[in-house]
């Protein structure tokens, strides 16, 4: 993408975030570019300068919007799993966060309706699992660090798995409208981190 002057950034964000406010209130079968235009005053030919390829282009663009905006519901909290007090803090900020979401997924909802046939859909869900996975690694890490989580443990794959929990209870909860599978995965999740701690070899422990 060229480099857009101040106004013409922000012509292109008020653009996307009209686009995404509306995806989530609607979905995105029932969201025109029509729509997009009235909502964020803007002209046909400014839609399409910032956004050349159209509708299929404005909804990729959406999805990496909505994709940046799973990490930044969970800040500051997900940078600071220090102890375990701010694990539990980070486990509430996520389970508040899809609460609010409701049973409609936008990241999900728009990434479906491209499909395939747009393989940057698809990118931008395996990029952000990474960063996120990465993110909660490095809180096991610190633990480690620490003395409050076994140092043989993997973080790579203990953050794995509880983003796999996490995963799964947000479909399920896109189905029944309950997070009670969602705070499940994250309070089983923790509970094992803890617990690697007593499994670990007499005198191996950082001294408080």
């Amino acid at each position: 993408m060229p480099t857009l002057t101040r106004k013409g950034a922000a012509t292109r964000q008020r653009i996307l975030e009209g686009a995404a406010e509306l995806i989530r209130e609607y979905g995105v079968a029932a969201t025109t570019l029509d729509d997009v235009l009235s909502v964020t005053a803007t002209s046909k030919s400014q839609l399409f300068h910032y956004f050349p390829g159209g509708r299929e282009e404005l909804l990729l663009a959406v999805a990496r919007y909505e994709a940046d905006r799973v990490l930044a519901d969970q800040r500051p909290q997900l940078d600071e799993l220090t102890s375990w007090p701010a694990w539990g803090a980070w486990r509430d900020k996520v389970v508040d966060r899809y609460r609010r979401q409701g049973r409609l997924c936008p990241l999900n909802a728009v990434t479906s309706h491209l499909g395939e046939r747009t393989p940057g859909a698809q990118a931008v869900v395996s990029e952000l699992m990474a960063r996120w996975q990465s993110e909660i690694a490095a809180g096991v890490r610190h633990m480690q660090g620490t003395g409050e989580v076994d140092p043989g443990l993997d973080p790579e794959r203990a953050a794995a798995a509880l983003l796999a929990g996490i995963q799964g209870g947000v479909l399920i909860q896109m189905s029944t409208g309950q997070t009670t599978h969602l705070e499940s995965a994250l309070d089983l999740g923790i509970a094992y981190l803890k617990s690697t701690r007593d499994q670990q070899a007499p005198g191996s422990r950082t001294a408080p």
